[in-house]
């Protein structure tokens, strides 16, 4: 699955840690969302989705093949 996570993070200048705190997971979970090597739980999704202000799949889509 790919994500525009990293993107949406930059844009508000936040590092991964602040992230991180924000949604009450580890840094290296937000490492792994971002590279691909995670793909986040349902309520996760939901969780990320409502702090940035999106739906869940304006963040998450099918990775292109």
């Amino acid at each position: 699955m790919d994500n525009r996570l990293r993107e949406l993070r930059e844009a508000r200048g936040w590092s991964q840690g602040e992230l991180a705190e924000r949604l009450e997971v580890s840094r290296q979970t937000i490492n792994a969302l971002e590279t691909g090597k995670y793909d986040p739980s349902l309520p996760l999704a939901f969780r990320i989705a409502r702090l940035f202000d999106a739906r869940i799949e304006d963040i998450f889509f099918p990775a292109v093949t």
